[in-house]
C-alpha cells in the first residue's frame, strides 16, 4: 500500500480490534505479555498481507484467524500456564516454603481494561468477563490447543460452528466433537474440585461487595487479623506466584501475614481491575526511601459475602507498568485515600457508559 491515507486508515481499522484479540490470545496463551506480543505479530501479518485479503469474510474473522494462528504456533511448545493450586499440595504454615518457579509456569493476571472491549449488553459483558476469571483461565490451560479455540470461539465469542469451522478449515462436525470434549473436561475438572472456588461478583458491584471491599482494606491497611479473619471464608485459598506455595484456611493465612509476611504491615492499597474481579495494587512501607514501594497485585475472589480467593502476583517489575501503576507512592499522597470508593466511582462511570 503506497497511499498514505489508505496505509493510516488500515491502522485505525486494525486497531479497532486490538482490545478484543488481546483478550482471545490472553485466553488462550494464560500470559499477559505473551498474549500483546502475539496481537502485535497479528497485526503486523495483517498489515503486510492486506493487499491478499480478498474479502471474502469480514476484517474481524480474518484477523481472528490469524491470532488463532500465531497462537496455536506458540502453544506447539506444550506449556501449560497454571496456579500454584494447580502444581502442588497445600502447605500448612509450619511447612512454608518461598520457592520459586520460573515466570513461563504461571497464569498471569491481566487488567480489564487491555482485554476487555465496549459493549453495550450487560449480559454480554458478564459472559466476557466471567470468561478472564482465574479459575476459569486456568481450566482453560488443560485443554488441547484447538480445543482451547473452539471452546473460546464457540462458547465465549459465540462464533456459529460453520464459522468457526471456517476459521480451523476444519468440518462442522470436528468442530462440534472439539467443542463436546472440552465442556466435558472442563465438567470433569469441575466436578473434582480442580477448579478452585467460583467467584461470584455481580457486575457492577453489589452494595454488600462494595462494602466488604471497603473493611478489606481497613483490615489489611490496619493488618488487624481479627478484622481480616471475619471477612475471608473459612476454606479461603492465598497463592503467591511466582512462588509455589499456596495457603489455604483462615488460621495459615493469617499466620503467614504476621510471620513470614509481616513486613506488609501499614501497607497501602490502590484499586485495580484485573481479570474481571475486584483488585489491588499492594504498596509496602519502603524503609530506605520513605513512603511506599510496589509489592503485588492483588487479585480477590468473593463468594458469599467471604473473600474466597487471595491471589498475590509479586513481580511488580513486570505487573505495575502493565496495569499503569506508579513505581512509588509518597508517604502522604491524597490518591490512597478513599481506594474503593475510587474504584466503584469508575465502575458506575463505566456502567453509565454502557461498559
Amino acid at each position: 500500500m503506497t497511499d498514505s491515507t489508505t496505509t493510516a486508515d488500515l491502522d485505525v481499522r486494525l486497531e479497532k480490534h486490538r482490545v478484543e484479540l488481546t483478550g482471545y490470545c490472553y485466553r488462550m496463551l494464560g500470559s499477559s505479555f505473551e498474549a500483546e506480543d502475539a496481537v502485535q505479530d497479528t497485526m503486523v501479518r495483517a498489515w503486510r498481507s492486506y493487499d491478499k485479503f480478498e474479502g471474502r469474510s469480514s476484517l474481524r474473522s480474518w484477523l481472528y484467524r490469524i491470532a488463532t494462528n500465531v497462537c496455536l504456533d506458540m502453544l506447539t511448545a506444550g506449556n501449560k500456564r497454571a496456579r500454584p493450586m494447580d502444581l502442588t499440595e497445600s502447605t500448612p504454615l509450619a511447612q512454608a516454603a518461598l520457592s520459586p518457579r520460573p515466570d513461563h509456569t504461571w497464569l498471569e493476571p491481566m487488567p480489564d481494561a487491555r482485554i476487555l472491549p465496549t459493549v453495550e449488553d450487560p449480559a454480554e459483558a458478564a459472559v466476557a468477563k466471567e470468561s478472564v476469571r482465574l479459575a476459569f483461565m486456568a481450566a482453560l490451560q488443560q485443554l488441547p490447543a484447538k480445543q482451547r479455540a473452539v471452546l473460546i470461539l464457540r462458547e465465549v465469542l459465540a462464533w456459529k460452528a460453520s464459522e468457526v469451522a471456517e476459521l480451523l478449515g476444519t468440518t462442522v462436525a470436528s468442530v462440534n466433537s472439539a467443542l463436546q470434549r472440552a465442556r466435558a473436561t472442563l465438567a470433569e475438572r469441575d466436578a473434582d474440585g480442580q477448579q478452585g472456588a467460583r467467584a461470584a461478583v455481580s457486575d457492577p458491584l453489589d452494595e454488600e461487595q462494595q462494602k466488604l471491599l471497603e473493611r478489606y482494606v481497613a483490615a489489611f491497611e490496619g493488618y488487624d487479623m481479627t478484622a481480616l479473619t471475619a471477612l475471608l471464608h473459612e476454606d479461603a485459598i492465598m497463592t503467591m506466584p511466582p512462588f509455589d506455595l499456596w495457603l489455604t484456611g483462615v488460621d495459615d493465612i493469617t499466620g503467614f501475614m504476621t510471620t513470614l509476611g509481616a513486613s506488609c504491615a501499614d501497607s497501602r492499597l490502590l484499586p485495580v481491575q484485573a481479570n474481571g474481579l475486584p483488585g489491588f495494587a499492594h504498596y509496602k512501607p519502603d524503609e530506605e526511601a520513605g513512603g511506599f514501594t510496589p509489592w503485588a497485585v492483588q487479585v480477590l475472589e468473593i463468594s458469599d459475602g467471604r473473600i474466597t480467593g487471595f491471589h498475590c502476583f509479586l513481580d511488580t517489575k513486570r505487573w505495575f507498568p502493565l496495569f499503569g501503576l506508579p513505581l512509588h507512592l509518597d508517604a502522604v499522597d491524597d490518591t490512597i485515600a478513599d481506594p474503593v470508593d475510587d474504584a466503584v466511582e469508575a465502575e458506575s462511570d463505566q456502567v453509565e457508559e454502557g461498559v
